[in-house]
Formats: C-alpha cells, sequence, structure tokens
C-alpha cells in the first residue's frame, strides 16, 4: 500500500492483506487492489492511469525515490506515457492522452 501512496493516491478502505482501495488525487475515480492467490501468466496486467501533467508528475515521482522503466515518451497513437512497476511487478502506466484519449484521428 505505501506504493500506491508514494504515487499520490489516498487510502480510504484498508483490509489488510488482501483489499485497499484508495481515491485518485483528481476526480471522482477510485482504484482498488485485491490479492490473489495465482497471479496470471504472461504479460500480466497493465493499469493505467491519466495524469494532466505527466512530466512533473513524473519529475516528483523520481524525486520520491519511485524507478520507471520509461520515461514520459510520445506513443505513435498520440498519447504520452511513462511506465514502472509497482511493487509486486504489476505494470503500471501513466498517460496523458489529452483530446486524443476519447477523440483521436481514427474514431469510428
Amino acid at each position: 500500500m505505501p506504493f500506491y501512496q508514494a504515487l499520490g493516491l489516498h487510502l480510504i478502505v484498508s483490509s489488510s492483506p488482501d483489499y485497499a482501495r484508495f481515491e485518485c488525487p483528481n476526480g471522482d475515480a477510485t482504484f482498488s487492489i485485491h490479492r490473489v492467490d495465482e497471479l496470471p501468466v504472461g504479460d500480466g496486467i497493465y493499469v493505467y492511469f491519466e495524469c494532466e501533467d505527466l512530466d512533473h508528475t513524473v519529475d516528483v515521482l523520481l524525486i520520491a525515490g519511485i524507478a520507471f522503466d520509461q520515461l514520459p515518451t510520445d506513443q505513435r497513437w498520440l498519447w504520452r506515457e511513462a511506465r514502472l512497476k509497482d511493487t509486486d511487478g504489476n505494470r503500471l502506466i501513466l498517460f496523458y492522452g489529452g483530446e486524443n484519449r476519447k477523440n483521436p484521428p481514427w474514431r469510428i
């Protein structure tokens, strides 16, 4: 849980060690984690968090000691993404999609 709190999420429910729920720092979204007996095989799970000011957020997290696998990078799908792993190896993607998140040029 400390890892997610270091990302800026606010712990609102704790049923340690099996479950925790957090409030995201902006908006009305929540994020929950639930312990399982067996992790998925293969690539596993990717969790995306949208950040309004991605580069600044990453800079703050780097100063706090959070390690990244990929610093903010412009992607071909018109999002900017930074990638890291939580303490259990789950893949997290902090991103900024802006207008392209819901209205990419290829939208149907």
